[in-house]
């Protein structure tokens, strides 16, 4: 695994735990990577790691290092996760993909060529790992919901909200790509497309930064990514979507809310209550309507077989377990993990639209159906 910090904590724990809870392939946690020596080892000690490295490119070539888990920012993943493919590791890699579409563009070429090779790759869109979001992606496949006409999104934070926080490598757009769109309207939008199994066709959107300047190690500096961003998504099924993303949202710490409304029946989840799906039955009586509360904790729930007795709750951690199960199945099975790099790739691309239609005040813009290049 190379990076051991907030990401890095969060696969450590997933690594250390999935064995004990799902019947997966064996496998050691070998390797943990870092640039501070010492850092590293105190990391690797606390996390599980047999051995600990401060440069990635070292150890790539080694026969006992079969899959590679990324964990390092952003504008690190296309240099690193071609490289291990093309060594012919498995790898996972943080979202979103990359900082750039043309980054983006090269990992998903260089998974397609892997594959090939029988070499897996996946993205870590881990909400597509919540048992209520699972679920509710197998309700509407089953038509209960019936046809979807709009969906809205809305990931909303509030650690930047204090105008005194101090700067960092994700308020700049040299390492960051992107501020609260590419960090968490990543997230909202893939669930967008999960949960509907849909495709973006038209993009308009708005970025806003409220405090552009904030205090770093030189004083004063600026911010150069959005502190909050809208978008309004045109789906190739008819259906709309909202999508609002926000760091300066005062109170909300980590509400990803998704609410699903089609013509027989809606949807409601709010990350802050990850382990609830409300649903209503618009083919029900009138006079028996209304949003019902299911727990999803039963072993008929998506996940939930391996975890504790009904009513005993699991938590966001959980999430990075079952995409840890998922991706070792999916080795061991020599069948296509998913999301893959190209989902990766098509988030990015309506990203990329969404910061295209903002500098041009908002103007629509369309997004065509395309394949990954060849050789990019």
């Amino acid at each position: 695994m190379i990076g051991y910090a907030f990401m890095g904590k969060a696969h450590s724990n997933a690594w250390r735990n999935v064995a004990s809870y799902f019947d997966v392939p064996a496998f050691e946690q070998k390797l943990l990577v870092g640039r501070d020596p010492a850092g590293v080892k105190e990391a690797a000690a606390k996390y599980g790691w047999s051995e600990t490295a401060t440069d990635w490119r070292t150890v790539l070539d080694r026969d006992d290092i079969d899959i590679v888990d990324i964990c390092a920012p952003g504008w690190m993943h296309a240099e690193i996760a071609i490289a291990a493919l093309q060594a012919g590791k498995h790898v996972l890699v943080e979202k979103p993909l990359a900082n750039t579409i043309a980054e983006a563009e090269s990992m998903a070429a260089a998974a397609q060529a892997a594959w090939a090779n029988g070499v897996q790759s996946m993205i870590g869109f881990n909400y597509r790992r919540v048992p209520a979001l699972a679920l509710a992606k197998e309700l509407i496949a089953e038509g209960r919901v019936g046809t979807v006409r709009h969906i809205r999104a809305a990931y909303l934070q509030d650690w930047l909200a204090d105008e005194t926080a101090p700067m960092s490598w994700r308020l700049n757009k040299e390492t960051a790509g992107s501020g609260a769109l590419g960090d968490i309207a990543s997230h909202a939008i893939d669930q967008v497309l999960f949960l509907l199994g849909d495709r973006v066709t038209e993009v308009s959107g708005r970025l806003h930064t409220f405090t552009t300047r904030r205090p770093g190690s030189n004083g004063m500096e600026d911010v150069t990514v959005d502190d909050a961003a809208w978008a309004t998504l045109s789906l190739a099924s008819g259906a709309i979507a909202s999508v609002e993303v926000s760091r300066v949202a005062t109170g909300r710490k980590n509400a990803l809310t998704l609410e699903i409304y089609g013509d027989k029946g809606s949807l409601l989840f709010d990350l802050e209550n990850l382990n609830e799906l409300h649903f209503l039955d618009a083919t029900a009586p009138t006079r028996e309507q209304g949003f019902r509360r299911i727990l999803v904790n039963e072993p008929e729930h998506p996940y939930l077989e391996a975890w504790w007795p009904q009513g005993h709750i699991i938590g966001w951690e959980h999430t990075f377990t079952h995409e840890i199960r998922d991706l070792l199945l999916a080795v061991q099975n020599g069948t296509a993990p998913s999301p893959s790099f190209e989902d990766g790739l098509e988030v990015q691309r309506i990203l990329n639209a969404i910061e295209e239609s903002a500098a041009a005040k908002s103007s629509t813009i369309p997004l065509a159906r395309t394949t990954v290049p060849e050789g990019a």
